[in-house]
């Protein structure tokens, strides 16, 4: 091997890369490649002027969206460790996310799939967030004004698109259902649009600063921010399309949060497996197999739109209340428990994990 290529691996390996320098480059500018490709692959196709096609809804909302869902539990409820940490915590959130589901639901339809839909857009945020957090955790980057910088960028990365779609209602696409987010003044998309170039600008100024001038890059958390700025503006600004929404924010949200899972249990510093290719298709295997599960009874008791894929459909009766409130509890759970479990504080798994020497390829 020549020196200019050990060289090479030497510097990529010293950088703060979350899990290593091939697998952040796989899980965060591959996702977000995926997607774009596929926004580019359906705009000839006419894709973009259509509900979103079968295949598309399979592969992204219940291979991804879905199935990571799930994941959630290989990271806290099938740990028997973990769960013993938490037990009221873990034991009392779903119990109370039925509980508070079934008498929204049975007050207003509407009004349990807008808090739904509003509680699932914060989780959204707050994980884009939370990759930024994972990797200025993981470089060391202690500064007050660069927590501005970088904190401004990623959530007006996300928040100034979704003001931009609830000034212009109603759009082609939705979160759950038609309406589900309530209309706001044109002129808020006016006023944060030159907050929102300003904090890119500035995130942008700053990367450039610590990598040329400090000689400290963090090019995982700069992928992170450019890729979210770019699928969340063309997904939801640009285009006014089912198929683009969905392929832009889907991907880029599903795909990392189970790399994050599989690798904080089985492959995290020290733990390393000798072949994790089984480990991949058993959990892989479990977390699609549930999703299945859950979409056949939303299918099957509520929706009644895909009989080709999950068969039989039955009206609830008056125990549709219950149905929606029991199916709603694995993502409301998703969304309460990811806002504990990967806080550094929480867990000296992660901890150590994040304090560990970062690199590997």
């Amino acid at each position: 091997m020549s020196p200019t290529i050990v060289e090479s691996e030497a510097k990529s390996s010293s950088l703060p890369w979350l899990f290593s320098a091939r697998i952040d480059l796989l899980t965060f500018l591959g996702s977000a490649a995926l997607a774009l490709g596929l926004l580019a692959i359906g705009a000839p196709l006419g894709l973009l002027e259509s509900d979103t096609p079968e295949w598309t809804w399979v592969f992204a909302i219940l291979l991804i969206d879905v199935a990571h869902v799930y994941a959630t539990g290989f990271r806290v409820y099938f740990d028997r460790m973990e769960r013993s940490r938490r037990p009221w915590l873990y034991g009392l959130t779903p119990l109370l996310a039925w509980a508070v589901g079934w008498a929204v639901y049975t007050e207003s339809v509407s009004l349990f799939w807008r808090l739904l839909a509003y509680l699932a857009v914060f989780h959204f945020i707050r994980q884009q967030y939370g990759w930024v957090a994972l990797y200025r955790s993981r470089a060391d980057e202690r500064g007050r004004l660069g927590w501005w910088i970088d904190a401004g960028a990623i959530y007006l990365a996300t928040v100034y698109p979704l003001v931009y779609w609830h000034t212009h209602l109603p759009r082609r696409f939705w979160w759950f259902r038609d309406g589900d987010f309530a209309s706001l003044p044109v002129d808020l998309v006016d006023v944060l649009g030159p907050l929102y170039w300003t904090a890119l600008a500035a995130y942008a100024v700053r990367s450039l600063y610590r990598t040329w001038y400090l000689k400290r890059p963090n090019p995982g958390k700069d992928i992170v921010v450019a890729t979210t700025a770019l699928c969340w503006y063309i997904g939801i600004i640009t285009f006014d399309s089912d198929y683009a929404f969905t392929v832009t924010n889907v991907i880029i949200h599903g795909v990392p949060y189970m790399v994050l899972v599989y690798w904080y249990r089985w492959q995290r510093d020290g733990q390393r497996q000798a072949s994790s290719v089984p480990t991949i298709v058993r959990f892989l295997a479990v977390v699609w197999i549930l999703a299945y599960a859950e979409e056949l009874l939303w299918d099957g008791g509520v929706w009644h739109e895909r009989s080709w894929l999950f068969g039989t459909q039955w009206d609830p009766g008056a125990l549709e209340g219950v149905l929606v409130a029991l199916l709603a509890v694995p993502q409301i759970t998703h969304y309460v428990l990811d806002g504990f479990i990967w806080r550094r504080r929480s867990s000296s798994r992660l901890r150590s994990w994040l304090r560990g020497s970062a690199g590997g390829s």
